[in-house]
């Protein structure tokens, strides 16, 4: 047996007994307070301190947290495919990953709308290394990955992390979420990234990749977000990255990045699950590939494919295809004003003069557009 108790989120009376300590942390408070703007907190207190479960903390807090983020900072959330799947049956969501928190947020809202099981999710130490915000995590159903460690312990903590995902789809019926690599994509190009999957694969025991993935019934997700509020605070490592310089993090980024992810604007939301993926599926995409790794790539090139296949793509994805490549290749695809309210979004976030500039912020939106158009070219 594994002990995950370095990982594990919450269980039983640790719930109440939590919400009971934090529920007056100052951060606690304004988060409830942004929740329930309407309530004195005494009345905000009675709803927390009767939680006695994850899923009453959940559907009863933080389903309203997302809804008010919703409401402040989108134009609305719309989804798909979600109907396609059992109500009772535990999945592995695989997705893209642009937002800290707000990526399985999202998507555990979507399920609680639709009746189904929502996620444990995974998320890195490095985001919760204060005491509330780990209590919060815990609170919300996520697992820790751990970050900066050394290969060693990185073998250890990849087996441990393997096997608890294995327990909860398969023993305890849980949905798992996952991102399809370590760390938001910053370039909006979202690529799964085959260390992930090579984890996964730890616990497959005497089964084939193949085998053990079908298993899993793993579910890619498309997340898209018309506007990312933190796409200004993502430039400094996209254009450090560019000129082969290392990026070292500010002390808050990560901070900055889920408040300013949480109030700024976003747009339209659109979350698109594709079907599960079947044996077959894995049979088919790793055909001729006799290595581990090729099957690996293989694997991690299908879920690519899902996931640009159901990607929706907003007019600021063609306006800045077009503008990159200075077309009016997708014109049909957005009006007049629109191409203007982005030049202006554009003009106000970045210095347009500075062409590397220029030229990471315009690719970070016509990425989704050019991977879209690979695939198509791909399957002619």
């Amino acid at each position: 047996m594994q002990d995950f108790e370095e990982i594990r989120y919450y269980e039983g009376a640790e719930v109440n007994e939590a919400l009971r300590q934090y529920v007056k942390h100052p951060m606690v408070k304004a988060l409830l307070q942004f929740t329930f703007p309407e309530k004195e907190f005494d009345a905000i207190e009675e709803i927390v301190l009767d939680c006695y479960s994850i899923e009453d903390f959940q559907s009863r807090v933080i389903y309203h947290t997302v809804a008010k983020v919703l409401e402040k900072s989108t134009e609305g959330l719309t989804y798909e495919g979600f109907d396609k799947l059992e109500k009772e049956e535990s999945y592995f969501y695989i997705s893209n990953h642009r937002d800290i928190i707000l990526d399985t947020s999202l998507l555990n809202y979507t399920l609680i709308d639709h009746d189904m099981v929502t996620t444990a999710s995974a998320i890195g130490d490095n985001l919760v290394q204060k005491p509330f915000l780990m209590a919060l995590s815990r609170l919300n159903r996520n697992f820790l990955v751990k970050r900066g460690i050394s290969p060693r312990e990185m073998l250890r903590s990849s087996q441990v992390l393997s096997g608890y995902v294995k327990k909860l789809l398969l023993q305890d019926g849980r949905s798992v979420w996952m991102a399809q690599r370590e760390g938001r994509t910053k370039d909006g190009s979202d690529v799964t990234q085959q260390g992930v999957l090579k984890m996964l694969a730890m616990a497959k025991g005497g089964l084939s990749l193949a085998e053990y993935f079908a298993k899993l019934k793993i579910v890619p997700v498309a997340i898209s977000y018309e506007f990312d509020p933190t796409d200004i605070l993502k430039m400094p490592e996209i254009l450090a990255k560019r000129m082969k310089e290392t990026y070292v993090k500010s002390a808050n980024e990560d901070f900055n990045s889920i408040m300013q992810g949480a109030v700024g604007n976003k747009g339209r939301i659109h979350i698109s699950a594709g079907e599960v993926l079947r044996l077959e599926d894995f049979e088919e995409a790793i055909a001729g590939e006799h290595s581990v790794n090729g099957q690996l790539k293989a694997i991690a090139s299908k879920i690519d494919e899902m996931i640009y296949e159901h990607y929706k793509l907003w007019p600021a994805n063609y306006i800045a295809h077009d503008l990159l490549y200075n077309s009016e290749e997708y014109s049909d695809f957005y009006t007049s004003k629109e191409k203007r309210q982005f030049e202006r979004r554009l003009t106000r976030r970045i210095d347009v003069k500075n062409a590397l500039e220029l030229n990471s912020y315009l690719l970070m939106y016509a990425n989704p557009v050019i991977n879209k158009e690979a695939l198509y070219e791909e399957k002619g």
